[in-house]
């Protein structure tokens, strides 16, 4: 009952009303207003498993996760097992129902890194051939159609035919008594085919009159003629219908059949429903997904801006004061929380903030608070906010709440106090009570010395209690017993209004003679309130009023420092932005200039093209080969880009060495000299591989003294009448970058057999294994004559040119 009471007094069914406007389906809507509070932890922490996902998924798809389609069909698989037929329209939202599941089993088992969806779904049975069977059958008017069976056709043929009779009939009657009918005009009464014949004119039209007008001008009458067919119809009608029941009846057998795996559906799809309806409203509340924590594990209670979810809803919808955020962070020693303050500041809202905070957490929402949201996972969470009184019950307002505080006692495991000598603290009380304005309603001593006794009690029996009172005696109970801690709610002077603010460490003082006098009461009956009050007060009111003048200036400092923070953040932003822009800037000079090169390229590989097939045409002669080669020799140098001036090499990096590549930002050991090709192999990290001599440098930044290859001379071989020019093209050049040694092989000997000249082999640098298997298939293969590492501008010793005998 108390669990009730406290879901009541939390107003926990408005937020279910609020949830279920997130709702896509109608039984996703019923589930969410009367929303099932788990029991374990281990259910809501799957639930909240949910949401996340669902939020993942939903920030993925473009428009969201769809239910169309999915319609409440609980009764009509009810009245199916129960052997009743089902209506066309209950057949047609069994269909969509199961395409609408399908749909989404197919958008969840597209999306990676949905493991509780994919399993929630992996079971869902959607039958395609029933809901074809159905669309077969039913149309999309809800109608059995004339495909459903051989029979039912016939019956339609044979009605077509007979209404086309009675039309014509009737026409011809029109056109020949045609002053004797009110309109040229053909209508029905029930299934009875009338025409519309003048009152005092009926005896031209002999007949069964089925109905009048109104103002009893006009008959309806049904010619004697055409009423042999209208009986015909009437038996044809009769037929269809029975035909019509007994598909239903085919569709209704197929669907009963099938029904524990469509309740299943219907459930799956309920579940999927209520997760995206949670998704979204924690969305809309701006909140983030809390973790249960162990306060026994020294777990400190987290949420910071935490807002209340119905004053957010009330803000937005309603046009509602703005929401001020309180701050909750609970060591995990403390048991009992004390707010004090003036009334009207928030402590009630502070209450119910919490607790709808812990049922939104246990239920699988999302909570209104700035991340990390930490916060216990409450067996149990209870509640006494409010006025209890009574006039039917004859109770007063003490009696009221003690009434419910003994409930909480009852729920908590105990019916009474129990504040004996021998009272142990049971050992692991997981519920959150929220008790206001405890204590009050009686006589002030005796209600302040029942609240420290109730508060004590609950401090051993009770995870976390939160208590608002006015009593000062309970702001003491601090630093009596490290388990307790104050907190207060802001109250601002100049205006004589609170700030809703939640300070914590600071037990609230009493403002009411302050606000006395400056409401105009008299300043002498002040003062003497003051004297009944006592000098020790105000001493202990003068010492709060001092430990908040130094929180706010350690706000103001703290505000101060944030704002630096931001400034520095921005002045980073525009650093960044300007980096970047110079970034964009230098890789679009860099493309332009690349698109240059290419186009130069380009002119270049046309101009040697022509000089070809100049060598080409006819006969050359050694003097027509001599110009083709000064004209090459021009192009080269035409288009050769401009020899960059050589830095100064200052070393020779030899084994041991470090040394730093650059190009790939890393400084490597050096564990080979460089070999007569300028290449070494280095190491950093686990990684080892071979790089050229002039991509690394010293580390003061020295490049590396070039090796000089000495070029043998060339022989004196006078070319052959025919020879031209070795001209690299896609015909022969062979990339094996990627490929291993042996499908290397197969692919060299396969060119090689076909080349008719020299052939580019690209190997690429790497560790150099894919190089030295290549070498040595060159060096054993007939056909090859020798290989030499390519040009410089042909990628150097990362391609290997093998000449063909």
């Amino acid at each position: 009952m108390i669990q009730s009471e406290t879901l009541e007094l939390l107003e926990w069914h408005r937020l279910c009303q609020h949830l279920a406007t997130f709702a896509a389906t109608k039984l996703g809507a019923t589930a969410a207003r009367h929303l099932k509070i788990p029991d374990s932890q281990t259910q809501s922490e799957q639930l909240l498993e949910q949401t996340k996902e669902v939020y993942q998924l939903e920030s993925r798809l473009t428009t969201g996760l769809s239910f169309e389609g999915i319609q409440d069909i609980g009764d009509s698989l009810e009245r199916a097992e129960r052997s009743g037929i089902l209506a066309g329209d209950e057949l047609l939202a069994i269909a969509t129902t199961l395409a609408g599941a399908r749909n989404l089993r197919r958008v969840i088992d597209n999306q990676e890194d949905l493991p509780i969806l994919t399993g929630l779904v992996a079971d869902l049975r959607t039958y395609p051939e029933l809901e074809q069977e159905i669309h077969r059958c039913i149309d999309e008017r809800a109608q059995v159609t004339d495909r459903a069976s051989l029979k039912l056709g016939e019956i339609r043929t044979d009605l077509r035919r007979l209404r086309s009779q009675i039309t014509q009939k009737l026409q011809n009657i029109l056109q020949a008594k045609s002053g004797a009918v009110q309109e040229q005009l053909i209508t029905q009464r029930g299934d009875r085919f009338v025409i519309p014949v003048k009152a005092p004119q009926k005896d031209a039209i002999p007949g069964i009159v089925h109905d009048t007008s109104t103002s009893g001008a006009t008959l309806y009458v049904e010619p004697n003629s055409v009423v042999p067919l209208g009986n015909q119809l009437r038996q044809i009608i009769r037929r269809e219908q029975a035909e019509e029941e007994a598909v239903r009846r085919a569709l209704t057998e197929q669907v009963a059949a099938v029904k524990p795996d469509l309740e299943r559906l219907l459930a799956i799809a309920t579940t999927l429903d209520l997760a995206t309806a949670r998704s979204r409203y924690s969305y809309w509340l701006g909140a983030n997904p809390p973790r249960f924590i162990q306060r026994e594990d020294s777990e400190i209670i987290t949420l910071r801006n935490l807002r209340h979810p119905l004053l957010v809803w009330q803000q937005q919808h309603e046009q509602g004061q703005p929401v001020v955020p309180v701050d909750l962070l609970i060591n995990p020693l403390i048991r009992v929380v004390t707010i004090t303050g003036p009334n009207t500041g928030g402590k009630t809202v502070t209450l119910k903030t919490l607790g709808l905070a812990a049922l939104m957490a246990k239920v699988g929402l999302f909570v209104p608070a700035r991340e990390p949201v930490e916060i216990p996972w409450f067996d149990k969470v209870l509640a006494d906010i409010g006025d209890e009184q009574s006039l039917q019950q004859s109770l007063s307002t003490f009696s009221g709440h003690i009434r419910r505080i003994s409930r909480i006692l009852e729920a908590l495991g105990t019916g009474n106090l129990g504040l004996g000598t021998g009272e142990k603290e049971i050992p692991n009380p997981q519920s959150l009570v929220l008790l206001d304005e405890v204590g009050a309603g009686t006589d002030p001593v005796e209600g302040s010395a029942l609240a420290i006794a109730l508060l004590q009690y609950l401090a051993n029996h009770a995870q976390l209690t939160i208590a608002t009172t006015h009593f000062g005696e309970l702001k003491a109970l601090k630093y009596e017993n490290e388990r307790f801690e104050n907190a207060s709610v802001e109250f601002d002077e100049s205006t004589l209004s609170p700030t809703y603010r939640l300070l914590w460490g600071i037990p609230g003082r009493s403002n009411a003679l302050t606000i006395a006098l400056r409401l105009g009461l008299k300043p002498e009956v002040v003062e003497e309130a003051k004297i009944q009050v006592g000098e020790a007060t105000d001493e202990v009111n003068q010492v709060i009023a001092g430990l908040e003048a130094q929180r706010r200036r350690q706000e103001t400092k703290a505000a101060e420092a944030q704002s630096l923070l931001q400034q520095a953040e921005r002045l980073y932003k525009e650093v960044s932005a300007k980096a970047a822009s110079l970034e964009e800037r230098e890789s679009s000079l860099r493309a332009s200039q690349e698109v240059a090169v290419k186009q130069a390229i380009a002119q270049a590989k046309g101009e040697i093209a022509q000089v070809i097939r100049r060598l080409q045409q006819g006969t050359p002669t050694a003097q027509e080969a001599q110009q083709a080669t000064n004209a090459l020799n021009q192009i080269g140098q035409q288009y050769q880009p401009a020899t960059p001036a050589k830095p100064k090499a200052g070393f020779m990096p030899k084994i041991g060495d470090r040394v730093r590549i650059p190009k790939l930002g890393q400084i490597a050991d050096v564990i080979t000299a460089p070999d007569e090709d300028g290449e070494l192999s280095v190491r950093f990290g686990l990684m080892k591989m071979t790089v050229k001599l002039q991509d690394v440098e010293s580390l003061d930044g020295q490049k590396a003294e070039p090796i000089v290859k000495p070029k043998p001379a060339p022989a004196a071989v006078t070319p052959p009448p025919q020879s031209v020019p070795e001209i690299r093209t896609s015909q022969n050049t062979i990339d094996l970058r990627g490929k291993r040694v042996a499908d290397a092989e197969y692919i060299l000997d396969k060119a090689i057999s076909e080349a008719t000249g020299p052939v580019w082999i690209i190997h690429g640098y790497g560790t150099g294994k894919l190089r030295q298997g290549v070498h040595a298939f060159l060096q054993q293969h007939p056909r090859v004559k020798n290989y030499e590492p390519a040009e410089q501008a042909d990628g150097g010793s990362g391609v290997t040119v093998a000449h063909i005998k």
